[in-house]
């Protein structure tokens, strides 16, 4: 049972009764290498890359800068490259799950640049356990965390400088769920849909959208896996993790 999780905004501690800590902080608000990070992108970056494994995609590398990303493509021509916003030169893709969710990626390699997502996991890079993570895999993540017993985790809530509440909603459900399977997500579902990022997809604010992009970040446990990055060599690389529902799942 979690003694208390904080509802508010990021930067605050959620105590465990078995020890373990869950702090809820922004990018800019790391001042130490967590020991195990879950990077929080809803909307919309985390969501796009669980589908991209859903559509066949062996391996997501995370790339530091839209230059990193371009010099990694031509590299690598036959990797699958994408951003945010409108199409551009040089890029495959943009980062949105329903123009994603028709690709054929089979056995492809995709390199992902976004404003927030990859930039939070790229901060923590050095922890012992990095995962990626929205609403489409939470209980797959939830899992995963409950296997690890971990002392401690942070989840980076990476949107609007990490007071992006559908990413906070997001966070704060998965370490829920971490030690009460029994959560509802119907609460921080509905601060997801009203979030202003939720509001800004809906109302085409942000370029590069299609109009099921908000359905499709909250499509609660699509995907029977969790997503972990790790550094293969020089690269930040994202693989997914299946986690069967027959795994130990004893509270931590």
């Amino acid at each position: 049972m979690c003694r208390s999780i904080i509802a508010g905004r990021t930067g605050r501690v959620c105590t465990i009764m078995s020890g373990m800590d869950t702090h809820f902080l922004g990018i800019t608000e790391l001042v130490e290498v967590p020991s195990v990070a879950v990077v929080v992108d809803v909307m919309r970056a985390f969501t796009v890359a669980a589908w991209a494994f859903a559509r066949g995609a062996e391996k997501i590398v995370l790339a530091g800068s839209l230059n990193e990303a371009l010099a990694l493509k031509a590299r690598h021509p036959e990797w699958v490259a994408l951003k945010d916003g409108p199409p551009a030169a040089g890029f495959d893709a943009v980062n949105s799950p329903g123009l994603l969710r028709s690709a054929d990626l089979g056995g492809r390699t995709v390199v992902q640049k976004t404003t927030a997502g990859t930039v939070g996991a790229l901060a923590v890079k050095d922890a012992s356990l990095v995962l990626c993570a929205g609403f489409v895999v939470a209980e797959a993540t939830a899992r995963l965390l409950r296997t690890r017993r971990s002392d401690g985790v942070t989840f980076v809530v990476t949107g609007e400088g990490g007071r992006a509440d559908e990413d906070l909603a997001c966070a704060q459900y998965i370490a829920r769920r971490v030690t009460e399977a029994g959560t509802d997500a119907a609460e921080f579902l509905r601060r997801a849909a009203g979030s202003r990022a939720a509001a800004e997809l809906a109302q085409g604010v942000r370029q590069g959208a299609h109009p099921d992009d908000v359905a499709l970040c909250l499509e609660l446990d699509r995907f029977p896996f969790a997503m972990v990055a790790t550094l293969e060599g020089p690269l930040m690389v994202l693989r997914p993790r299946t986690m069967p529902s027959s795994v130990n799942e004893d509270p931590v």
